[in-house]
């Protein structure tokens, strides 16, 4: 699935029957290939449907070896700006889940500069609690109902984003859901990406890794070597459709 596909997608959604099933899209790397793969639980989730971007050099090669076809790179930190300017052209209410106040504060003034039209219905950073003790998680959800949110982008970090939205998904009302991580923080300048160059040349965990050893250490020097091993040994991994022809 290329770019143009995947924002004709999410239009789709945006635009079509209330009644469809939810569309949640993650962003994959290496890291759901830890949390995700390898015997580990997949994506699930009832009344939902699962669109996965590869968000990562080692999953675009597999994907390749695999398929013989040519598959785009899109990263839910590139994707976001894109899908927000789809938000604003079709009417849709954005809402923001995870991340801190202070990239909430810093998000707010980018957007209105952006996309001085986008209606954004919520603002949300719950605590760990919130999203573990199951009455306050519904409690979360209920409120998102409320606030009549269409696309709401999760920034709550691998695997909790994800199981959230397989959780409550459906009952906060939302008709897309986008798993991207830190992708706010990026847009909001509250993070910064690696060069271009960097990400495409696949060592973009090594920048991350030299501005965030203490945080990022475990993940990158620990799993992400387990979860290589496993993508290129594994098959059943990543199995992708609609290839960039």
């Amino acid at each position: 699935m290329d770019r143009e596909t995947f924002l004709a997608t999410v239009r789709a959604q945006l635009n079509g029957d209330r009644a469809a099933k939810p569309l949640a899209v993650a962003s994959a790397n290496l890291d759901h290939v830890h949390h995700f793969g390898a015997g580990r639980q997949p994506l699930a989730g009832e009344g939902l449907e699962w669109l996965v971007l590869l968000d990562g050099v080692p999953l675009v090669r597999r994907a390749g070896a695999l398929t013989a076809h040519r598959w785009p790179l899109l990263a839910g930190s590139d994707m976001l700006p894109d899908v927000l300017a789809v938000g604003d052209e079709t009417g849709a209410t954005v809402g923001f889940l995870g991340g801190t106040e202070q990239t909430h504060r810093s998000l707010r003034p980018v957007l209105d500069n952006r996309l001085p039209g986008l209606k954004v219905g919520g603002w949300w950073s719950p605590t760990r609690h919130e999203l573990t003790d199951r009455d306050s998680a519904a409690a979360l959800a209920d409120e998102i109902a409320l606030s009549g949110i269409d696309l709401l982008v999760v920034g709550l970090g691998k695997p909790r984003q994800e199981q959230w939205i397989e959780r409550h998904g459906v009952a906060s009302g939302a008709r897309v859901f986008l798993a991207f991580g830190a992708a706010a923080d990026f847009l909001a300048g509250t993070a910064t990406r690696a060069p271009a160059w960097v990400r495409r040349s696949g060592v973009e965990f090594a920048y991350r890794l030299a501005r965030e050893p203490r945080r990022l250490g475990r993940r990158y020097c620990l799993q992400g070597p387990v979860a290589l091993w496993h993508l290129w040994t594994d098959s059943r991994l990543i199995v992708p459709v609609n290839p960039c022809t």
